[in-house]
């Protein structure tokens, strides 16, 4: 089933999420709608805030970027194989020079800018049957995880931007928040009024 994505605005993007119990009701059907949300909207990458939950899950494909010409080849043969579950994930280690990207996110339609972030990453998560996995990573796949990770610690990759490029998004982004923003996915905007 797939699950609007909530725009830039909603005070669940703003959230701490919470662990996911043991015993969480439909957790398989729940990855399931994830992935096919973020299918449905061409994401790489989709948080459990922005399809309305304030827990701790991400879902990564990064398949698409393994054509990228401009990676190494090691890096191509680590994204083609990079389709993950990160549940209750905790980043215990971030090292390196910060490096920058352009960045997107689907949550905040058709803007995109550089963000710096750290090469190189060691995570612990639990994975989607709930095994405990500890793994490191680096490149783009580091940035990857990082990006959904500050999801659910209520970080947005716009908060990681100068004030002066802050300053030059802000009548962009009230517009995303007013649903006043063309995409070919479903969304769910917070400053709709109601009845339009």
């Amino acid at each position: 089933m797939i699950l609007p994505i909530v725009a830039y605005g909603d005070p669940v993007l703003r959230k701490k999420a919470k662990d996911i119990p043991q015993d969480y009701p439909k957790l398989d059907e729940l990855v399931s709608n994830m992935f096919e949300t973020m299918y449905k909207a061409s994401g790489v990458g989709l948080a459990g805030p922005q399809v309305g939950l304030p827990l701790r899950i991400f879902v990564i494909d990064a398949v698409p970027f393994s054509d990228d010409e401009e990676l190494t080849e090691e890096e191509r043969a680590q994204l083609k194989e990079f389709k993950k579950v990160f549940i209750n994930a905790k980043i215990e280690e971030e090292e390196g020079e910060e490096w920058a990207f352009n960045e997107g996110c689907l949550s905040i339609p058709d803007v995109r800018e550089d963000v710096f972030r750290q090469p190189e990453i060691k995570i612990s998560y639990l994975n989607e049957k709930l095994e405990p996995v500890t793994e490191s990573y680096k490149g783009l796949a580091a940035r990857i995880i990082q990006h959904e990770y500050d999801h659910i610690e209520g970080i947005l990759f716009t908060d990681k931007l100068s004030s002066l490029k802050k300053r030059l998004l802000k009548s962009r982004l009230e517009k995303i928040s007013k649903g006043k923003v063309n995409v070919d996915y479903k969304m769910r905007f917070p400053n709709l009024k109601k009845g339009r």
